[in-house]
């Protein structure tokens, strides 16, 4: 189908966006048609405004509008324990949760060979100057329960393991309120791995 100009290159802009194809993006596009003026205006700028004011954190690679991050500036903060994750999006998922207190790592992806990520690809020598402060004691690898993530986890592990740093992988297994008749194989593996004493 032909459309005009403007809107075909709105559907192809909104197809850029992960988990878009052109059948939402279409949807999205002729949605931005009906909105008023000033609505358009007002999500236009906060695109703009995201992308030109926002940041990674120097010291953990959080994004930010400030340097260093509140996290990273926050006196209050155990700074013994760096919590190494993933993506900026995990930083957020950990402090909804209000237990962890210590600082974080973001890495900015995982080892993927497959995709032609290696170890250099990804923040991990950042992480390593982090940890010749001798107040760091423990880092909790944090990355996804996938083959990337259990990768980049166990190729941190090897690097950190000399320095003497406790090196700690979250637990994965069964979600709170899950039934064992529904899990996998792994899950349920996983979930047996880390089990503990009561």
């Amino acid at each position: 189908m032909h459309y005009p100009e403007p809107i075909s290159r709105l559907i192809d802009s909104f197809m850029k966006l992960p988990g878009i194809g052109p059948k939402t993006a279409a949807r999205l596009a002729f949605h931005v048609l009906t909105m008023k003026e000033d609505t358009v205006s007002t999500f236009a700028k906060a695109l703009v405004d995201a992308k030109r004011n926002l940041m990674y954190c120097s010291q953990c690679g959080h994004i930010t509008d400030i340097d260093p991050c509140h996290i990273c500036s926050d006196k209050q903060r155990d700074v013994s324990t760096i919590c190494v994750v993933q993506d900026p999006k995990d930083v957020i998922a950990m402090e909804k949760m209000r237990d962890y207190q210590g600082l974080y790592h973001v890495l900015h992806g995982a080892i993927s060979p497959m995709d032609g990520v290696g170890p250099e690809d990804i923040n991990v020598a950042s992480l390593l100057g982090r940890l010749h402060d001798e107040r760091v004691q423990e880092l909790i690898l944090a990355t996804n329960p996938t083959i990337e993530g259990e990768a980049t986890a166990m190729y941190i592990s090897r690097l950190v393991k000399p320095s003497g740093i406790r090196t700690t992988r979250i637990a994965h297994g069964l979600p709170v309120g899950g039934d064992l008749e529904y899990a996998d194989e792994v899950t349920l593996s996983k979930a047996l791995e880390g089990r503990r004493e009561l």
